[in-house]
């Protein structure tokens, strides 16, 4: 038998030492131990494969993997993998398959867990434990114990999730193949949990990948990062699909789906049967409905753009940040990328607004000691600095420029709004959103998630707390468009006064388990998970009305719905349910802690042992107690690598269309890798103008000269400047219009301001002067 010890602190030990004292040489005494990368021994894998199958149905995915192990060594093996999950995903299955064996895993309270296993190991039991991480609820680790010489396991994995709303309407799966290397700042809650990384490329495991789409309107498209199989549809309806990975795959980043339905996004209800063998009065026993709601607002409020508010953008300048956006263009960096989006954010933003710019590492700056008045002397100063930005301040330290930037008195009459930049690989997550949320009524949070293996839970947390809204850039995707959706929806007046009223049958009560709406966006969908209690009559509706102000206008959304159970969920809803309830639950107990006697840890273990879905105080274990013979000998620790990015060398030589630096005084032609937009928008003025210069000229196809000899008489420069401007971006740029349409709407109003004669013959000059046909009504002048 295996001498009776702590599993944990044996594993501790056989750890490779030098490298888990790594620490970060810019911070003396900070460690990087939590999910640092460790030198990868000469030992053979035991995980041999990993297959996935997704099931969507509608906007809800159902993902299960399967993970062979085999131990081809002499001695009993322990296996343990730590690897990424989505953070809003709700673990509900876990068995293992020994032979003809199947091991059905159970929830209990994680200490509880934890010894079990340890004491299966020690008399010689198989055993198998998964738990989520104490610092972020989207890293888990996979214990496979006691696996013999020449014996297979096959470890079965279940989850359910939401899948986000993209800005095109496209609903987003991801599958997280990359786990980089979270920065564990010293001083934070929560010890650090190990992990073996080796580069994505060198993943000594194959990974398959099917997908199975299903809704009531027909699928349109399936795009991906990764190369896809074409989409087979299974009706003519063509409301059923399926997809995979082409052959040859390889697992070195993120497996990221876009499903597109025609007429997609439409309020629905889905009421899903309790479970026949739990309580009635439970949240098992009892039906449970899933509202997702799209509320539309009046077009001439939306036509409307808010003209005041206090933008703050917190920009993560972790060394981390050098690495490529994405591997087929290592040129193009995140923080390249980021320098390049404040320069579309800063002119964009309305006057009369305040502004400020904070940028983060082991250490934070900012560049104005508190808010300013956008101006076009705050605007030049900001971008000057903006445009030495590098990837140079160290590790990954959130924490402490929040609570600064929290410390800051609101400006009245100008509602925060804070925009973070981050590849999100920060191993306090969980301090991290609990500061968000602490601080929610007086702010709106939007976050972006940059490149392969940001933290999903940290991304979501800090929007979903915050009252704002995620993004995620990954692969080629271009920054800017998703950036911009955000600042328009930042742009948008706020939302005031939401209320949820339910109309029910007689006898029929309702127990929101969601958290309360705080915040409603133009298309958004927000989603509403609630209990039903008591019988329904046959064929009874319900009816939910959604209440708000908007611009003081008041305004009302409503959904009526049947009650009537749906056919064949598989407790889907109730598991998303637990999930959402299990999560408000864990962060009241953070808020609370050495405040009370624990009650929110009770509920949340009760909780997640009646839903099967996992916890951060729960973990699923399996324990093989066939009377078979305890397994002989010491057992050898084997550290499944996880594939990560790791850190690039940083290179200042690293210029591209995208990642270059820029000057506000110097645009000029000798530039030619610029992108052409940037250097456009790079010459606008703070009030939304441009002004003749040889720049705009050059960008034009003309000279100097022959701009202002095209000019009207009687037409002011500037005036003339910003038309030809406007007529460049409507005609060349018309596709990338997401990235450029709040600076142009700036623009136009400029020139309404002016009153200037002639406008019509402006354009009609313009149009003749650079070959374009563009309607004076298209720009909006």
């Amino acid at each position: 038998m295996v001498p009776k010890t702590k599993i944990r602190e044996k594993n501790d030990k056989q750890e490779n030492g030098e490298d888990d004292k790594r620490t970060n040489s810019s911070v003396p005494g900070t460690k990087m131990n939590c999910y640092g990368l460790l030198t990868v021994q000469k030992e053979p894998v035991p995980l041999k494969s990993i297959e996935v199958e997704l099931e969507v149905r509608d906007h809800v995915a159902t993902v299960v993997s399967t993970l062979l192990y085999q131990n081809k060594e002499d001695k009993p093996l322990e296996a343990v993998f730590v690897f990424p999950l989505p953070g809003d995903a709700a673990v509900c299955h876990f068995s293992a398959n020994i032979g003809q064996t199947q091991i059905v895993a159970e929830v209990k309270e994680k200490q509880q867990a934890r010894e079990e296993y340890d004491d299966a190991l020690s008399s010689g039991q198989q055993a198998f434990l998964l738990e989520e991480s104490d610092q972020s609820p989207d890293i888990f680790s996979l214990s496979v114990g006691s696996l013999p010489p020449g014996e297979s396991a096959s470890i079965r994995l279940e989850y359910v999730t939401e899948l986000a709303v993209q800005a095109d309407d496209g609903l987003r799966f991801y599958l997280p193949a990359v786990l980089n290397p979270r920065y564990q700042p010293q001083g934070s809650e929560g010890g650090s949990v190990q992990v073996t990384s080796v580069p994505a490329s060198l993943v000594p495991y194959s990974l398959s990948f099917s997908a199975r789409v299903s809704s009531p309107r027909p699928v349109s498209k399936v795009e991906s990062s990764c190369s896809l199989d074409p989409l087979q549809y299974l009706n003519t309806e063509q409301t059923q699909a399926t997809v995979k990975l082409a052959a040859g795959h390889k697992f070195d980043r993120d497996v990221e789906l876009l499903i597109y339905y025609k007429d997609a996004h439409q309020p629905n209800a889905v009421v899903e049967a309790g479970q026949t063998s739990a309580k009635p009065g439970t949240l098992m026993g009892d039906p449970v409905v899933m509202l997702s709601l799209y509320p539309e607002f009046p077009q001439a409020v939306m036509s409307s753009v808010a003209s005041c508010g206090e933008f703050v953008f917190l920009i993560d300048r972790s060394g981390s940040m050098d690495c490529p956006m994405d591997n087929r263009n290592p040129q193009q960096t995140r923080i390249g990328s980021a320098r390049d989006t404040l320069l579309l954010l800063l002119k964009s933003l309305p006057m009369g607004c305040y502004f400020n710019i904070y940028s983060f590492g082991s250490s934070y700056e900012h560049i104005f000691p508190k808010s300013v008045e956008y101006s076009e002397k705050t605007m030049e100063e900001a971008l000057k600095k903006v445009e030495i930005m590098d990837a140079d301040l160290g590790g990954t330290e959130i924490l402490q420029p929040l609570k600064h930037i929290y410390s800051q008195p609101c400006i009245p009459s100008q509602p925060r709004q804070l925009f973070v930049f981050t590849d999100g690989e920060v191993g306090n997550t969980k301090e991290v959103i609990n500061l968000v949320r602490k601080n929610s009524g007086y702010h709106r949070c939007f976050s972006f998630g940059i490149g392969e293996g940001a933290s999903s839970a940290l991304i979501n947390g800090l929007a979903k707390e915050g009252g704002g809204h995620a993004q995620f850039i990954t692969g080629t995707d271009r920054m800017q468009p998703k950036v911009m959706q955000s600042l328009r929806f930042g742009l948008q007046p706020a939302v005031v006064d939401i209320s949820v009223t339910w109309d029910l049958p007689k006898g029929v009560s309702v127990t929101v388990l969601s958290p309360p709406i705080t915040t409603i966006f133009q298309g958004q969908r927000s989603l509403i998970y609630a209990q039903l209690t008591g019988q329904s009559p046959e064929a009874a509706e319900g009816c939910v009305t959604v209440k708000y102000s908007l611009a003081g206008h008041p305004s009302h959304n409503q959904l009526h719905f049947s009650l009537k159970p749906a056919d064949d969920t598989g407790l889907t809803v109730h598991r998303l349910a637990a999930r959402t309830l299990i999560r408000s639950l864990e962060m009241e107990e953070r808020e609370h802690r050495g405040q009370q006697d624990g009650g929110e840890k009770k509920k949340v273990v009760e909780l997640s042992v009646q839903s099967g879905v996992s916890s951060s105080f729960t973990a699923f274990i399996a324990v093989n107690k066939d009377d078979g013979e305890a397994i002989q000998g010491p057992l050898l620790r084997r550290n499944v690598p996880a594939p990560t990015k790791g850190l690039m060398k940083r290179c200042s030589m690293m210029a591209t269309s995208y990642g270059a630096p820029y000057s506000v005084d110097s645009c000029s032609v000798s530039q030619p890798h610029r992108d052409p937009l940037l250097q456009l928008v790079s010459l606008q003025k703070a009030s939304g103008c441009w002004e003749i210069h040889p720049a705009l000229a050059a960008l034009l196809g003309k000279t100097s000269e022959e701009v202002e000899m095209s000019k009207p008489e009687s037409v002011k420069e500037e005036v003339w400047a910003t038309i030809l401007a406007l007529i460049w971006l409507h005609d060349f740029m018309l596709d990338v219009q997401d990235e450029w349409q709040l600076l142009a709407m700036k623009a136009a109003s400029w020139i309404r301001a002016q009153k200037a004669p002639c406008v019509t013959e402006c354009v009609e000059a313009g149009n003749a002067m650079l070959g374009c046909e563009v309607q004076k009504d298209s720009l909006g002048i």
